[in-house]
């Protein structure tokens, strides 16, 4: 942008694999003209050769040679239509045209309005139905959304909400805490070549007002509430944001399951140390829920024994992800063994955890992310990511800061499990001021 204002001429670079979300971002934002010129992907651990025949060849997209397509794209002056620009229709029918059962399911499938399971039809009766939950007006609006932060947020409302709610098949008791999570403006259908998925932990009375389960099974589709609000978060997200559709608006390479629905519950009853919700500031006698993303890596085990426990933690913390902090979700018979190893607070634990993480700076640049992301920082000067590259290929650093890593206590103490997941946290909302 600095340099078009310049009167400098630029071209969009991407690789093949990006060109519809490439042209997609730019008509969305109101560019639909805007120069773009394609190599084939990947550029990562390819030769200096191979890159250099990427130059020489044909752009993958357009057919013609490469450079030509960005010296015709450099040197074309603008039209009418590159001066003017485009707008971009955010609106949305209220209602759909009458038709059978199977044809709107048909309808709402075909638009991708669905996550391709069965869905509740959201009619005018069961949509004020669900309103009931709330005491909130129906064209209030909650947030906003956006796959990346490369696309505009959309805005919406409580009756957007409501209807996604219905789809999912929840129930008008749930509606607070899917609009609490609505309004966290963490999506659960984050577009990302790393397949994301979003995570929510419940805490509160709210949980036991509902059912919702913190025990055998917590994680898994074993109460209705857990199912049916993870995966109306996963709904609105992804028709409240504009879209989540593959090559276009989610560029997640394998996908991840957990995307259907990862809703849980604390077992607060259970734990030795303040919930999740009283760390970050609400009271035990209040409602929240807290939005995370993340869960493309997940690693766990079974037991931590008396002479080992450390090094099994040290192992498990290097084989996460350097460049994405873990939530731990422990059973309550770790977090109990966890205290009686001297570990009195989850401050203590995560302290633990940050120091145990720390590995070579050479395995931690050897992260593709991590050159990617980290590097550009490291060479501006922003810390700690300028100590890391300034460090020695077999100095110790510390991949995660004590705020990367959670701790949250869940499971019915069957087994002493416990569980690893890439997890970035995006806030904590208040679920009574939702009701």
């Amino acid at each position: 942008m600095a340099l078009e204002e310049g009167g400098v001429p630029t071209v969009a670079l991407h690789t093949d694999t990006f060109a519809r979300l490439a042209r997609s971002v730019a008509r969305v934002n109101g560019m639909p003209t805007t120069r773009q010129a394609f190599v084939p992907q990947p550029l990562v651990g390819r030769s200096a050769d191979e890159l250099r025949g990427y130059i020489h060849g044909p752009d993958p997209i357009d057919g013609r040679p490469f450079a030509r397509v960005m010296l015709e794209a450099l040197t074309r002056p603008l039209d009418d239509a590159d001066a003017s620009g485009a707008g971009f229709d955010r609106s949305t029918p209220r209602l759909l045209e009458p038709d059978t059962e199977d044809g709107l399911r048909r309808r709402f499938e075909d638009e991708r309005w669905t996550d391709f399971l069965p869905i509740v039809l959201p009619t005018e009766e069961r949509v004020e139905a669900m309103l009931a939950g709330t005491s909130h007006d129906r064209d209030e609006v909650v947030g906003t959304l956006r796959p990346t932060q490369y696309r505009e947020a959309w805005e919406f409302t409580v009756e957007k909400v409501a209807v996604n709610a219905v789809m999912a098949g929840a129930r008008p008791a749930y509606l607070p805490v899917i609009l609490a999570l609505a309004a966290s403006g963490v999506t659960a259908r984050h577009s990302s070549t790393t397949s994301y998925a979003a995570m929510a932990v419940v805490n509160g009375p709210i949980r036991t007002e509902l059912g919702m389960n913190s025990g055998i099974g917590a994680t898994g589709p074993y109460d209705h509430a857990s199912a049916t609000i993870g995966r109306a978060f996963g709904l609105l997200s992804q028709n409240l944001q504009g879209g989540s559709v593959p090559g276009e608006t989610y560029m997640g390479s394998q996908g991840n399951p957990l995307a259907y629905s990862h809703v849980f519950a604390e077992n607060e009853e259970r734990s030795p140390w303040p919930s999740f919700g009283v760390q970050h500031g609400f009271d035990a006698s209040q409602s929240c829920v807290s939005a995370f993303l993340g869960g493309w890596y997940t690693l766990g085990g079974t037991g931590l024994r008396d002479g080992s426990w450390r090094e099994t933690l040290r192992r498990s913390l290097h084989g996460c992800d350097a460049s994405l902090g873990p939530a731990l979700l422990l059973d309550p018979l770790v977090a109990d063994s966890l205290v009686r190893r001297g570990l009195a607070t989850k401050e203590q634990l995560i302290d633990l955890l940050a120091e145990e993480s720390r590995i070579p700076a050479r395995d931690y640049w050897d992260n593709q992310w991590n050159q990617t992301l980290a590097r550009p920082r490291a060479v501006a000067g922003i810390e700690p990511f300028a100590s890391h590259l300034a460090a020695a290929p077999d100095d110790l650093i510390q991949p995660y800061r004590t705020e990367d890593i959670h701790v949250i206590v869940v499971g019915g103490e069957t087994t002493p499990t416990w569980r690893m997941t890439a997890a970035w946290y995006g806030g904590t909302v208040s679920v009574d001021a939702w009701r």
